[in-house]
């Protein structure tokens, strides 16, 4: 039986909408997980026009429908750029370089899908060639800030016995202190190649892209033993689509237009907590 699932920012999901579209849809009870901004209610079977009211409300709130069963999963497979935190780590490396807007602009094209991952990747990291390697520290401190609500997604499924897979596309450098900040299990990204104190321009092969995080997927879950229905994996760019895909559930948080129009579940309005709703958890639960 599919759940449909309404989010909004805090205080902002109207009680009319959800009865309105529980009445208009046959649905059963409806569910508040947090009031006024995350409700559910079971459906017999999806409507046919769904996407439809899904694009009529997309200002007010972010609609979804998930299945009941397996619904709280068992690990948490995660981007971090622009997902668990709200920068793009390499755009700040190169503000610091002074070829800021440039870099931005072919990072916004390769998430969206516009350019080749791999290319791209080498193209603007040889563009941050003799910068300091105490750079980074620079950048972790003054222009790095966590997405709202990783740390309450992290503890609230850890808690109750879930696994935390940080995997990037970015680089080892940042990773490691993310995961740290945040209490992911495990970090794999790609290396930033350093010699005499710098950045050589270069980074570490095989570069960690689409099929990397696919394996990590992959991996990680035969390791511990689960399905890959038994996880939940979150990203905003083209080359998390094949993770989101391939997992149990696949959210697209306040992603690129392009990854939007492949994944089912998308979050728009929320912030990682959003994440937790997905899963049946009420806000009362949230650790």
């Amino acid at each position: 039986m599919p759940i449909v699932s309404l989010i909004a920012k805090p205080g902002q999901l109207d009680p009319a909408l959800v009865d309105n579209l529980r009445n208009a849809w046959g649905g059963g009870m409806a569910v508040w997980l947090a009031p006024d901004e995350a409700a559910e209610f079971p459906l017999a079977d999806s409507p046919r026009n769904f996407d439809e009211v899904r694009a009529s409300i997309q200002d007010q709130a972010d609609l979804n429908i998930v299945p009941d069963d397996n619904r709280q999963k068992r690990m948490l497979l995660a981007d971090m750029d622009s997902t668990m935190i709200q920068q793009e780590c390499i755009d700040e490396l190169a503000e610091e370089a002074g070829v800021g807007a440039y870099v931005k602009d072919i990072t916004a094209r390769a998430m969206n899908g516009e350019l080749d991952f791999d290319g791209a990747l080498t193209e603007r990291v040889a563009l941050l060639k003799d910068l300091p390697e105490n750079v980074i520290d620079t950048v972790v401190a003054n222009r790095i800030t966590l997405m709202p609500g990783g740390k309450t997604l992290l503890a609230t499924m850890k808690a109750n016995g879930g696994y935390a897979a940080l995997v990037s596309g970015g680089f080892t450098a940042f990773t490691s202190r993310v995961s740290k900040l945040l209490g992911f299990d495990e970090n794999r990204a790609n290396t930033l190649l350093i010699a005499d104190g710098k950045l050589t321009g270069g980074v570490g092969l095989p570069i960690l892209g689409r099929e990397a995080k696919i394996e990590a997927l992959e991996q990680i879950s035969e390791r511990l033993g689960i399905t890959e229905a038994d996880v939940i994996a979150v990203g905003d760019g083209a080359n998390d689509l094949g993770m989101l895909g391939r997992a149990g559930m696949g959210v697209a948080l306040h992603a690129k237009p392009s990854v939007q129009a492949q994944c089912a579940l998308r979050i728009n309005h929320g912030d990682l907590t959003a994440l937790l709703y997905l899963q049946g958890y009420p806000k009362a639960d949230f650790v």
